[in-house]
């Protein structure tokens, strides 16, 4: 296969950063490009991106100059065909557009657009079907590109758990997450906040654990947009101090009685048929042990693309069932996310 080229805006962010990781050497995307604000425009990447370990930023990117943002539509970037946006959500909404209306393919990690109704929302192995959107958007608005989204990192984790189960009759779930600080960028918790500390408030973060798997575990009303699905979540987030790795304690109250071990079997027998590079084997992966799942242990999981669930037994209250459920952040749930979907669209003929 051809590589097609891509490009990153916001270049110079934790996510963005994890976006140029994880792009070098992919055998199906080339690194054209890398955006960033004006303060870092005309600079070499590494002179403007504050690496966690310098000594492992791709070397190529490291020579590239950072463009600005203002330059995403100039005719030397017109051989890109996919752009991964890692932007502040303050400019995101009129870059995303800009590039849609150029032509290209923007696979976000956002949350600027998630729930717009003509925007897909997509975890491939749960809701590839709601990539039938792009064309009810092309066609709205007229625009030569497209925009598709990839949910915050707290609710892939909970929704690739969920899905399973919905075989079930979901009826409510409520979760508790305990947040790992990468998650809020590099300058996100000050340590002295965060060191021997549990900070219980994550902006808009509950929010959107609480609206966003109801898109994606929701039903595609053909030629119009997603019927969500009929059940509530109640979610608490909170940041602690570990530095990769979200993990959640969830409770799954059903329609009808669900046994420990009919949980267990709806975990092990949930399989998908992407087979694209960052795909993983077992999106789902049980872990047997009482301890586990943990952030050091499991986190990276099926290179970092695997959810891993454990301690999954009976809960209080009627027809219950409570487990937790562990995965990477800024891979599973950010980059990671949003360059598998760019795949499954590659896959599929979009791009």
């Amino acid at each position: 296969m051809k590589k097609i080229k891509v490009g990153v805006l916001g270049a110079t962010g934790s996510v963005g950063q994890r976006f140029v990781q994880l792009l070098d050497g992919h055998p199906w995307f080339e690194l054209e490009s890398l955006f960033a604000s004006e303060r870092s425009a005309g600079k070499k990447y590494r002179e403007v991106s504050k690496w966690f370990l310098p000594s492992e930023m791709p070397a190529e990117a490291a020579e590239m100059v950072v463009q600005s943002l203002n330059d995403v539509d100039a005719s030397e970037n017109e051989d890109i065909a996919i752009m991964f946006s890692a932007l502040p959500g303050s400019v995101a909404s009129e870059v995303e557009k800009r590039c849609a209306q150029a032509g290209y393919c923007v696979a976000s990690n956002v949350s600027v657009h998630r729930m717009v109704p003509d925007v897909p929302l997509v975890i491939p192995e749960i809701n590839a079907d709601h990539l039938a959107l792009i064309e009810v958007q092309k066609e709205k608005r007229g625009w030569g590109g497209f925009i598709i989204t990839n949910p915050n990192c707290s609710t892939i984790v909970m929704a690739l758990s969920l899905k399973p189960l919905m075989r079930y009759g979901i009826k409510e779930v409520r979760v508790s997450t305990m947040q790992a600080v990468s998650g809020a960028g590099y300058a996100g918790v000050p340590s002295m906040a965060i060191l021997d500390n549990v900070i219980p408030f994550i902006e808009s973060e509950e929010e959107k654990m609480e609206s966003e798997p109801l898109k994606i575990l929701g039903t595609m009303e053909e030629g119009s947009g997603i019927k969500n699905a009929a059940f509530n979540v109640c979610a608490s987030c909170h940041r602690v101090p570990v530095m990769d790795g979200h993990t959640e304690a969830i409770w799954v109250k059903f329609e009808e009685g669900v046994t420990e071990e009919e949980a267990k079997k709806a975990f092990k027998e949930f399989t998908t048929d992407i087979k694209t590079p960052f795909a993983p084997s077992k999106p789902i992966i049980l872990r047997e042990e009482q301890d586990r799942p943990q952030p050091r242990l499991d986190r990276d999981a099926g290179r970092g693309m695997s959810v891993s669930v454990g301690r999954i037994r009976a809960g209080r209250m009627e027809n219950e069932v409570k487990y937790i459920a562990q995965g990477h952040n800024t891979v599973r749930g950010a980059a990671g996310a949003s360059i598998l979907n760019a795949e499954v669209l590659m896959e599929r003929k979009y791009v």
